[in-house]
């Protein structure tokens, strides 16, 4: 009895502007833990890549860099942003040149116009790709080794993500045809 008192009058109120109701905490809950992951995220693709490879590059140069690789096969930038679910063009042309002057990427030759220019993984982007490939095996999936279901657990996140993502994408277009003046 005691017990159920305590979870009814918790000892933290975890309401605010962003959560006054139950299921508002709920959404914000998930946000927050959505940002927390994306950083953890881009800290672990940075510090990783930089295992491989010099050359300051980021998080994102590292995404860019194994979806431009992805079924070895040249990549657009407008590929390349569709798979990423991103919008900005133009911080996506940075990683390109980024990986570029590092010798990871080049322009692939594909015979179309200035217009369609398309990217290809370097010899040199192979071998860091591969060798990252390699420290994510041997230091984040090894940790994974002990989790019960986890293999379950990843494919149902993997499906309310994604499930997610299209609820954020459809709130932000209804949102960007009613911004003030």
């Amino acid at each position: 009895m005691a017990a159920q008192k305590k979870r009814s009058n918790p000892i933290f109120d975890m309401h605010w502007h962003l959560a006054q109701s139950d299921e508002e905490l709920r959404i914000t809950e998930l946000e927050f833990a959505i940002l927390r992951i994306s950083a953890a995220f881009d800290r672990w693709q940075k510090d990783c890549l930089s295992c491989c490879v010099d050359g300051g590059l980021s998080g994102i140069d590292n995404t860019v860099l194994h979806i431009i690789r992805m079924h070895d096969r040249p990549k657009s930038i407008s590929e390349v942003a569709r798979l990423m679910n991103r919008d900005d063009i133009s911080n996506l042309q940075y990683s390109l040149r980024k990986l570029t002057k590092v010798g990871l990427i080049a322009r692939a030759a594909t015979g179309d116009s200035k217009r369609t220019a398309a990217y290809e993984v370097t010899a040199e982007g192979t071998r860091v790709s591969d060798l990252f490939a390699q420290f994510r095996r041997e230091l984040l999936l090894s940790l994974t080794d002990s989790i019960k279901d986890l293999d379950v657990d990843l494919v149902t996140a993997s499906k309310v993500l994604n499930i997610t993502s299209g609820l954020y994408d459809h709130a932000s277009a209804v949102a960007a045809s009613h911004r003030h003046k």
